[in-house]
């Protein structure tokens, strides 16, 4: 795929790379310049809301009794109360 580079050094990103990686607005990349080549390489960063997304229930496989986001938010009240 072939993209250009706008007068304001914006680049499009084709529909299908975007799908892909599911990039979304507010999605950031990483550009390293690979010495001696005529290549970057591009890393895409994920927004904020997209990791957290992704962090959804990954603990509950070690302690499905617990919810820690509950007791994440026992804790703090607990501490605004000391």
């Amino acid at each position: 795929m072939i993209t250009t580079v706008t007068k304001k050094n914006m680049i499009t990103i084709p529909a299908s790379i975007a799908r892909e990686y599911g990039i979304k607005p507010g999605f950031r990349f990483e550009w390293q310049k690979i010495d001696g080549e005529d290549e970057i390489l591009i890393r895409v960063i994920p927004s904020r809301a997209e990791l957290a997304r992704r962090l959804l229930g990954q603990g509950h496989q070690y302690a499905p009794e617990r919810d820690a986001v509950q007791e994440l938010i026992e804790a703090r009240r607990a501490e605004e109360e000391e």
